[in-house]
């Protein structure tokens, strides 16, 4: 998918401000470095929530089932509906706040933070430049990681159009 005119705007910025970057001929062959450089791990850190998780992933590796047996009528609704299909996606706020309305006691402290546990990833330079947040891993409380504006490997094509623009 091609970046929006703001994410290209944003990319050619981040190009243009960082040396190394910077320092690529404005070619394919100098699209293709940059794009591999941005699509490699952020260092430091810097971490997102992830826009699809299999509930499978998240039940069957640190999930306390003995927690749903405690959890009201409504609360396990709220469970049920958001796992109903087999996958969540932890990067919309409104998932994020179900896994807290479900499990919301101290009890269940371990639950959310298996939950959330599952639900964040380690970003690329890439989609950091385009996340919104602080980018820290957190699981209690459903806050930290950041969301992302932009998911997924940048293409040579998408540096060739955003220094071209």
């Amino acid at each position: 998918m091609a970046l929006t005119p703001a994410q290209n705007a944003t990319l050619k910025a981040a190009i243009i401000a960082d040396n190394t970057l910077n320092a690529f001929p404005n070619n394919s062959d100098g699209a293709f470095g940059i794009a591999a450089l941005l699509n490699a791990t952020a260092t430091p850190d810097y971490y997102v929530w992830r826009s699809s998780v299999a509930t499978d992933e998240i039940m069957l590796n640190g999930f306390d089932w003995t927690r749903v047996d405690n959890l009201t009528v409504g609360k396990a609704r709220i469970w049920e509906w958001m796992t109903n299909l087999g996958r969540i996606n932890p990067a919309q706020s409104n998932v994020r706040a179900g896994v807290i309305a479900a499990f919301p006691t101290s009890g269940d402290l371990a639950n959310r933070n298996a939950v959330f546990g599952h639900c964040q990833r380690l970003a690329t330079r890439a989609e950091k430049l385009f996340a919104t947040g602080t980018g820290t891993s957190s699981t209690d409380q459903g806050v930290g990681p950041s969301v992302m504006g932009f998911e997924g490997t940048l293409s040579y094509s998408d540096v060739e159009a955003a220094r071209n623009s």
